[in-house]
């Protein structure tokens, strides 16, 4: 029988998404072994974690709690007429590490999914309609995931968006075969966009 302490490390952790009973007590066990300074950082972490993360009331990107709203937003330098929409505020940093985009973001909040409870007004769509008149918004770049979920969400968005502004151009980040993969390992909706956004040679 496990030491009490041990154990409620171990089934804090297990709560963790991806990590089962034996990855818990591997990271318990570790920290037990560990300088308790570890320990201690990462519990002040956690602790703070709550009180000094919030979203951005425009963008819905996470920002630091004393920040009215996000960096990537008001940046004199980044060209607001350009929205990135995106399913979750991490797929920002995905997209910043590129270095390549220049525009401003959107954070949808997840992706339509019925089974899940999860309604079109349950994400920032109606925010995000509201942003096209109040920044002279002229393209949305669609950069939901390639997912049954994310490409319903994409068709909405795509319905909503030009019903609300004809004039606005609406695009998708480019998809298909990444380099190096063989195509028996390419699954159905990778195939798919490969064939859709094939390229003349």
């Amino acid at each position: 029988m496990l030491p009490t302490a041990l154990t409620n490390v171990i089934d804090a952790l297990g709560m963790l998404p991806g990590v089962g009973p034996r990855t818990a007590e591997r990271y318990g066990y570790y920290l037990f072994k560990s300088n308790p300074k570890v320990s201690e950082a990462i519990a002040e972490a956690l602790t703070s974690l709550h009180s000094g993360v919030k979203s951005c009331p425009v963008t819905f990107a996470l920002i630091n709690a004393d920040e009215e709203l996000s960096p990537l937003y008001t940046d004199p330098t980044r060209d607001k007429s350009t929205i990135l929409v995106v399913e979750e505020p991490l797929d920002i940093y995905a997209i910043e590490s590129t270095k390549g985009f220049r525009g401003v973001y959107h954070v949808l909040g997840g992706a339509l999914s019925p089974i899940d409870g999860i309604t079109p007004d349950q994400l920032h769509i109606r925010e995000l309609v509201e942003r096209l008149t109040t920044d002279d918004v002229h393209e949305v770049i669609i950069a939901t995931n390639p997912s049954v979920e994310g490409e319903s969400t994409a068709l909405l968005l795509e319905k909503v968006l030009h019903e609300a502004k004809p004039s606005l151009a609406i695009t998708r980040l480019a998809r298909g075969l990444p380099l190096g993969v063989d195509l028996s390992y390419a699954d159905q909706i990778t195939l798919s966009a490969a064939l859709e956004n094939r390229t003349k040679l």
